[in-house]
């Protein structure tokens, strides 16, 4: 391929996708990934993890949008939220846009994601210094570990693909941790992948969930360009609680401007396409 171009090749779905690149903006080696900025021509700015599309200026509200305010207006009243990962800021940012959230502590393990971030996707940290939020760089399998019981509402792993440092977000281990340290009724969200490709992680992630004591699971797809496939999703799992319905009055009058979700795109998330519900039940 041409230098001007950087090119993600996945495996799983015989696939690659490509961005026109007009300049290299940071390539750093961190001790636990290689982390790289590309300016490009039509998509913003794009973060590289160890070759793998992370996030870009243009498609990335999908994404934020779809791992929070789903699970934020499913929940009856969310007020204490855990991010696993997160490094960029986005999905902090669209949780704090909750005025009910209390306090949000956010635990990656690499720092300069963040401080990338801040540089170069500035919109996604406008919310770092809210009073609410804390930001910890620290290992967040060993934090859920030791997180009290029955203390948070919401956890949300938001995650890179299930190697590496996030390796250990993927299983029974970690899914009962969560568990513990959700109240009744609170919910897990896990970024999941690609449907269309990864069904059989879905499935392994919605049997290792319930097999710890979640009582409802469910997958949300949603499109974004950025990922391979071009389609990905979150899964849900509720304590306790129901995930086919939603706080539906509250999302429809949701104080905050969102680009991608609103009511009815979330009433359209919970209907499973054919082969999902097949699969998935």
């Amino acid at each position: 391929m041409s230098p001007h171009w950087f090119t993600e090749q996945h495996e799983a779905s015989g696939s690659s996708i490509g961005y026109r690149i007009s300049e290299k903006l940071a390539d750093e080696q961190t001790p636990f990934q290689h982390i790289e900025i590309y300016a490009t021509t039509d998509w913003g700015n794009l973060m590289v993890i160890d070759g793998c599309t992370m996030l870009t200026t243009r498609d990335n509200f999908l994404y934020h949008e779809m791992m929070t305010h789903p699970a934020l207006y499913t929940h009856p009243a969310p007020r204490n939220v855990v991010i696993i990962g997160g490094g960029d800021c986005g999905t902090l940012r669209e949780v704090l846009r909750h005025p009910e959230v209390e306090s949000v502590a956010q635990i990656d393990i690499d720092e300069r994601v963040t401080r990338l971030a801040e540089k170069y996707f500035p919109e996604l940290c406008e919310s770092n210094a809210d009073p609410r939020a804390k930001l910890l760089f620290d290992d967040g399998i060993k934090y859920m570990a030791e997180a009290q019981s029955d203390s948070l509402d919401l956890v949300i792993v938001d995650s890179t693909d299930p190697v590496g440092p996030a390796e250990g977000l993927f299983n029974a281990k970690f899914y009962a941790s969560c568990f513990r340290a959700l109240r009744k009724g609170g919910i897990l969200v896990q970024q999941s992948e690609s449907p269309l490709v990864l069904l059989d992680l879905i499935q392994s992630m919605q049997q290792a969930m319930r097999g710890v004591g979640f009582s409802t699971t469910r997958t949300l797809p949603f499109p974004q360009p950025c990922y391979p496939t071009g389609w990905w999703s979150t899964t849900l799992a509720s304590k306790g609680g129901a995930l086919d319905g939603f706080r539906e009055k509250d999302a429809s009058a949701k104080p905050f401007a969102t680009r991608y979700y609103n009511a009815a795109i979330h009433r359209a998330a919970l209907a499973q396409p054919e082969f999902m519900r097949e699969a998935l039940g």
